[in-house]
């Protein structure tokens, strides 16, 4: 039978997981309890630590004796997901949860990263208001703030954790099947001033039968892409827009880690690639930009965000990285190059107009990117030129077809 799975410190929070199982329970909806505690508790698990030690080849009488946070954390985040990922093999599992601070939500997390997009997950944490992407990563869990430490019950935290008792088990209970979709799967990645070419290619790929998923290049959303084409979830990849390589190089705010761009190429997915937004660096209000970047061309594109024009070196290095990274391909590429301009505000008389930093990342590409392995056009057209688009598409359609 399927079951919520709690993972939790019980020999600190014992009393508060219980309290959530009971609240589960009420619901009329199973729950299995995982002790990742490392002393005893007065509270029964249906998985004890000792069993996530023997996962993760721990001694729990050295931890003990040890009791060094650090390791401890790291011994129960590994044995969890391993305990975790047998029952899910084992299709024993319906719903995720568990609540803590820093080193709870960690081995959470740890645990989070196994689970499949689409299978109910929750976080209550005292983190959950600050920066939540360590805990997040690249999957569905929602994040609920404790407001209060998870140091006890009383009740504020009381609330907290009824109501997300309550969540994870109308989740569970309410879940209802998707069916899978007939039409083969494109990935493409979107930024708001690549709109217009990414809206003319997922209806030119509809028309021609495909589903199109687009992904925000914010960083998250590459690493998304990433996750999923590992995944197996695509047919082929329209990776328009490039633009996360410009903060991991420079220092932005929407970075997608030195991994972005691998996927589909290590894996032999068909895809199309191009240079969406290469002419920005994303940093938040202008009172946030570091003070080394001091005089360059700033777009305000909202209250939120500042944008930053890159310069001809930063062109000519994000060439050769793309460019590499690309050539990674082990079969069926193709690079397009629009030389009219990279973004909507990289165009006639537009802020990141910039014909010679546009000239160094083209000359760039065409010296780094391996011809035997990735089919290169060039074509007189703006990014966000329908034609543009309709090019790469037919492209990549051509591709998946070969």
């Amino acid at each position: 039978m399927k079951k919520v799975v709690i993972v939790g410190t019980l020999d600190t929070k014992g009393e508060e997981f219980t309290f959530l199982k009971n609240i589960i329970e009420d619901q009329g909806v199973k729950t299995l309890l995982i002790d990742a505690g490392i002393f005893e508790s007065d509270y029964k698990a249906d998985i004890p630590s000792k069993t996530l030690c023997e996962k993760s080849g721990y001694d729990l009488v050295k931890l003990r004796k040890d009791n060094d946070r650090g390791t401890n954390v790291q011994a129960m985040s590994k044995g969890a997901a391993k305990v975790v990922k047998e029952l899910l093999e084992k299709d024993e599992v319906s719903g995720f949860i568990s609540l803590g601070g820093s080193g709870g939500s960690s081995i959470a997390a740890n645990v989070i990263k196994i689970l499949p997009v689409g299978l109910p997950k929750i976080l209550v944490s005292t983190m959950a208001a600050g920066d939540v992407s360590p805990y997040v990563g690249v999957k569905d869990v929602m994040m609920m703030y404790s407001v209060v430490d998870v140091a006890g019950l009383n009740n504020i935290l009381k609330e907290v954790l009824t109501n997300a008792g309550l969540a994870i088990a109308g989740m569970v209970k309410n879940k209802k099947p998707i069916p899978a979709s007939t039409k083969p799967l494109i990935g493409a990645t979107m930024f708001g001033v690549t709109t217009p070419a990414v809206t003319a290619a997922k209806k030119h790929l509809e028309e021609k039968g495909y589903e199109v998923v687009v992904f925000h290049a914010t960083g998250a959303g590459g690493k998304s892409m990433e996750a999923l084409i590992e995944g197996g979830y695509f047919t082929g990849i329209l990776d328009l827009t490039t633009t996360e390589w410009c903060d991991e190089l420079v220092g932005g705010v929407l970075a997608a880690g030195p991994n972005r761009l691998d996927a589909a190429a290590l894996n032999g997915v068909p895809q199309v690639v191009s240079v969406g937004a290469l002419d920005m660096v994303n940093f938040g209000p202008v009172n946030t930009i570091p003070k080394k970047f001091e005089g360059r061309n700033f777009y305000e594109h909202n209250a939120s965000v500042t944008l930053m024009r890159t310069t001809l070196e930063e062109n000519k290095n994000l060439g050769e990285i793309i460019g590499k990274k690309v050539s990674q391909s082990i079969d069926k590429a193709a690079f397009f190059i629009p030389l009219k301009g990279v973004s909507m505000l990289d165009a006639k008389g537009m802020q990141f107009e910039g014909k010679e930093e546009d000239k160094a990342l083209f000359s760039s590409l065409r010296k780094h990117l391996d011809k035997n392995k990735v089919e290169l056009i060039e074509l007189d057209n703006h990014i966000n030129d329908e034609a543009f688009a309709v090019a790469m598409v037919d492209k990549l359609i051509e591709l998946i077809r070969k």
